[in-house]
């Protein structure tokens, strides 16, 4: 007696306990049938349960699990039980039960009296994994499109917008620009009569006027109940949900990115969806700098164009026309004055050349071939202006892959540089200049034995407009530095052998 009523005792406190779990628990008997449910189990079986299978004091025990639950053999859970059941091994799934819409990991262990059964509500996890999938998807997708170089600013926005209407669940999305005080819809992808490309209205009965007012996104999720009854905005609009952010161009307003419903949202906004769309906000705001600049350097490049045009020949044909005249002048007489203005004509010719090449070409370089040093060198020094100095070159075999003509413009400018220099130094003005490659193998020097450039003055050299002589035109070396540039090398200079100037072009691709 005593051992029995210890023993119910003992199964009144394991009710109690099983009772009070938040899992659904219960056991079955070798024949399908209910022997035990907690509080959570009979829930769980109740709403399944056809309305003759359940107690008068809604008790299941006694049950067939099968027959009293309609279309149970067609379930996840009817394969799985049986499963357990036949191979005497615990099964483990997640799977989802329709009459409470809730999603359940469902955990059975056999034995040779049944199976014991417990339901864990996983509804939560399963939605924040659904939530992150969609995230990801959303990101992937605008990733793709934000890297798509054959659409417009127009289409991508157009596109994105999609993304971000069906990626926060409401039917427009739209971009603004703000100016004298109006809104303008640019783009958008919204059913609301109001909020098609080129509608306008005044900023005050806009969304967007509280929006631009704040640093972070504006959302609302019911407009009704969060006060905006009344508003201008909603009056025009009516517009329940919306989340929306400011768009700056240069750290200056342009206008805003929205998404809106008529309809009030059951939910916030996730932490994911609005770091969404402030991310759309900063590639939209990214975008318009970049065509704002690609406009600007477009009409810079229109601007280098006509003074070329100008250059080339509103200059240059009065300098033919004066060269012309100054060797008739001097075959009709001999005159100390000829040689000068001679000298004078030539640089100007250069000064435009240089011009020329920086305004057109700047460092661009188009297809790479294997150019041989030596051969390029000797070429570049008959027709640079070398006033009688000498080349030596010290790189037969080398060869690497560069632009020819702009390596050509490159060397010409060097030993057109050592000339002037020489020239400026020293009466006779005959300059050694030699070419070879580095000790390293990594590159190529261009030498000579002029008077060399000041430790000081070596960092300036490089600079539009810098020259240490009458004749130079401070061009020469800029125009090296940015096709060696454009090229991927690194130029420096430093002192050659002879106290001269030596530059180094480093990062060459050899062959």
């Amino acid at each position: 007696m005593s051992d029995g009523a210890g023993e119910s005792a003992s199964n009144k406190d394991l009710r109690t306990v099983l009772d009070r779990m938040s899992d659904g628990f219960f056991t079955l008997d070798g024949d399908w049938r209910i022997v035990f449910a907690n509080g959570r189990g009979r829930e769980v079986l109740r709403s399944a349960m056809s309305d003759d299978a359940v107690g008068p004091d809604g008790s299941v025990e006694g049950a067939h699990l099968w027959d009293s639950i309609p279309e149970s053999r067609e379930t996840v859970f009817y394969d799985q039980y049986r499963r357990a059941m036949e191979t005497q091994e615990p099964v483990s799934f997640d799977s989802y039960y329709e009459p409470l819409d809730t999603w359940f990991n469902a955990r059975a262990f056999p034995s040779d009296e049944g199976l014991s059964v417990y339901l864990h509500d996983v509804t939560e996890r399963r939605e924040l994994e659904r939530r992150q999938e969609e995230s990801l998807r959303a990101m992937q997708r605008l990733y793709a499109v934000s890297s798509d170089q054959d659409r417009t600013f127009e289409e991508k926005v157009a596109e994105i917008l999609t993304i971000g209407r069906e990626y926060l669940d409401v039917p427009n999305g739209f971009l603004t620009r703000i100016e004298d005080d109006t809104q303008h819809v640019e783009v958008s992808h919204a059913t609301h009569p109001l909020l098609q490309p080129g509608e306008t209205c005044p900023l005050d009965e806009a969304y967007c006027k509280r929006t631009l007012e704040r640093d972070r996104l504006l959302t609302i999720v019911d407009a009704s109940a969060e006060g905006w009854a009344g508003d201008p905005a909603y009056e025009t609009f009516g517009l329940e949900t919306y989340v929306g952010g400011r768009v700056e161009v240069e750290n200056e307003r342009f206008g805003t990115l929205c998404f809106a419903d008529t309809n009030a949202r059951e939910e916030p906004f996730t932490d994911s969806q609005r770091t969404f769309v402030e991310l759309l906000t900063r590639w939209v705001s990214y975008e318009l700098e970049r065509r704002r600049a690609a406009e600007r350097l477009a009409s810079e490049r229109d601007r280098l164009d006509e003074f070329a045009s100008v250059v080339s020949h509103d200059l240059r044909n009065p300098l033919t026309t004066a060269r012309g005249r100054m060797e008739l002048l001097a075959d009709d007489c001999e005159s100390e004055h000829v040689e000068p203005v001679r000298r004078a004509l030539s640089r100007m010719d250069t000064l435009i050349e240089n011009v020329l090449t920086l305004s057109r070409e700047g460092g661009g370089v188009d297809e790479l071939t294997r150019v041989d040093l030596a051969a390029l060198a000797a070429d570049a020094w008959e027709t640079a202006d070398t006033r009688g100095g000498t080349l030596r070159v010290a790189s037969d075999g080398y060869a690497l892959r560069a632009d020819e003509q702009r390596l050509r413009q490159l060397l010409e400018n060097l030993f057109r540089n050592a000339a002037e220099h020489g020239a400026a130094a020293r009466e006779s003005g005959a300059v050694a200049v030699e070419v070879g490659p580095l000790s390293d193998g990594d590159g190529f020097y261009v030498a000579d034995d002029g008077p060399g450039i000041p430790a000081g003055d070596r960092d300036r050299v490089f600079e539009s407009g810098y020259t240490t002589t009458s004749d130079g035109t401070g061009f020469g070396l800029d125009i090296v530095s940015q096709i060696a540039d454009g090229h991927g090398w690194t130029v420096s200079v430093t002192e050659s052998a002879d106290g001269g100037a030596r530059f180094e072009f480093a990062g060459v691709d050899l062959i």
